[in-house]
């Protein structure tokens, strides 16, 4: 099952994508995609709709993030060998967890601002994880039962302000516009096997990322346990697991983002975003 969210920022309406690409309207059977709607019962209601009986919403519509309300935004950084590799870090013995703003999310095609003072803007395709029952010291085996669904994150990052400007990653990371979430929530079992998904990203139509989930050091079940030792989940919260090798900071030279560049970016079943830069002060 997919569900997605469509309609101007703030005014976005749940919908279910039916098996031809039509977003059917849920806002008789659930307020948002997010929250309790996530929870398993939930989702075994919704799957039991049949889809040709819920309204057709125009396929223009803006679409907006897959998920409503997220209370924590939560990363896992340098997940991939060649993305450790191609910046010099050392492989990570454990993961390593930073939080990204929720203010920082937005639909999986609106602009991403270039903020003020910005002189390395980078990008990240990543598959994300979204938390459908709460879920607290979940062992490894257990996590799938905590999780909704995936879909795409573009894990935008500005590397001089994540890495020359104090020491932390979420000034980095935390900036408005620098979450893309979606076009859609998949649902586990319709995720396929998301140990081996590909995933790439192009700028300006040029393949910079072109990677698998399954060249991971840390599996998605695994996250969810892990996490859940730190802090408990929630439904509706998103852990995005990473990016492979082909960011702008590992290429020599480096190469950032300017306005007027267009990120395209996909997992493999989850969906494609599709960003342009403008800068700050110029976007809607």
């Amino acid at each position: 099952m997919k569900l997605a969210r469509v309609g101007r920022p703030g005014e976005e309406r749940p919908v279910l994508v039916d098996a031809d690409g039509i977003y059917r309207d849920l806002a008789d059977h659930v307020p948002d995609v997010g929250g309790a709607a996530l929870s398993p019962a939930s989702l075994t209601k919704l799957r039991s709709l049949d889809p040709k009986s819920l309204r057709a919403i125009p396929h223009d519509a803006r679409i907006g993030p897959c998920v409503a309300g997220v209370g924590k935004f939560i990363c896992i950084g340098l997940n991939y060998s060649d993305h450790a590799a191609e910046t010099g870090a050392r492989l990570p013995k454990e993961p390593i967890v930073f939080m990204k703003a929720t203010s920082a999310i937005v639909g999986p095609n609106d602009p991403v601002v270039r903020p003020r003072d910005s002189k390395k803007l980078d990008w990240e395709v990543e598959l994300a994880i979204v938390i459908g029952a709460r879920a607290r010291y979940v062992s490894e085996d257990d996590a799938r039962r905590h999780v909704a669904g995936y879909c795409v994150v573009n894990d935008v990052s500005e590397r001089e302000f994540q890495l020359e400007r104090g020491g932390t990653w979420d000034k980095g990371k935390g900036c408005d516009s620098f979450g893309p979430l979606g076009p859609w929530l998949v649902t586990a079992e319709e995720a396929g096997d998301v140990n081996n998904l590909a995933l790439w990203l192009e700028v300006n139509g040029r393949r910079c990322q072109n990677g698998s989930t399954a060249n991971m050091i840390f599996k998605p079940d695994f996250l969810v346990s892990y996490v859940s030792r730190f802090m408990t989940l929630h439904p509706g919260d998103v852990i995005s697991t990473g990016t492979p090798a082909g960011v702008g900071l590992g290429e020599k030279p480096p190469r950032f983002l300017n306005p007027g560049d267009v990120m395209e970016l996909e997992v493999q079943g989850l969906g494609r975003q599709r960003q342009t830069v403008v800068a700050e002060g110029v976007h809607p």
